[in-house]
């Protein structure tokens, strides 16, 4: 696998604006990793290719989706979390990526899931996370990630379910399943330091 040749095929599938944001998204992800002990080639390589097809036209990841047998329940939410089942997609078919931890990262950065890998914590919050980004609350987003990947993720999630709420649109489940098992992680972790465990 040649990164050069990634980061080129990446590149020429996005605008320069998305490509900054993947850029950005990629010094970020790597900056966590070696913060919280994860696999830095991993969170590049996982972070170069999140958003792959962001950009393609919706009716090409529809189709996808469809054909492909992707969780067909996508159709049903918001058309931002197709991209990251449509990207993990794509680079596994057309790059030959094979490594599930890098793939599962991309397919759930939007969303998150139940017990989701150091990898997939590291890309998702690196997403929200990145330089470029500025929304309500992402600095305090970017001090919980100075010491904690739980803390700030939730942090996250809590901030797009309280957007999507305001705007009337229905939530991911998946989204909602994440940040509840997140909080359950929380509560271990503090239950432990508490008890001394």
């Amino acid at each position: 696998m040649n990164l050069e040749l990634l980061r080129e095929a990446t590149r020429s599938q996005m605008p320069d604006k998305r490509w900054q944001h993947t850029l950005g998204v990629v010094k970020t992800a790597v900056e966590l990793a070696e913060r919280f002990g994860g696999d830095a080639e991993k969170a590049e390589l996982a972070a170069l290719l999140h958003d792959y097809s962001k950009a393609w036209p919706i009716n090409r990841m529809e189709q996808i989706i469809r054909t492909e047998r992707l969780p067909g329940e996508l159709l049903d939410y918001d058309k931002e979390l197709w991209h990251a089942h449509v990207g993990a997609w794509a680079v596994q078919n057309e790059h030959r990526i094979e490594d599930e931890e890098v793939l599962d990262a991309i397919r759930y950065h939007t969303s998150g899931r139940a017990d989701m890998t150091l990898l997939d914590k590291i890309v998702c919050l690196a997403d929200y996370i990145e330089p470029g980004r500025d929304f309500p609350g992402v600095n305090k987003m970017r001090d919980l990630a100075q010491h904690s990947l739980e803390e700030a993720l939730a942090a996250g999630f809590d901030s797009t379910i309280k957007l999507l709420i305001e705007l009337g649109k229905p939530i991911f489940p998946l989204t909602v399943t994440a940040r509840n098992d997140l909080i359950r992680q929380l509560k271990i972790q503090k239950d432990t330091t508490v008890n001394g465990g």
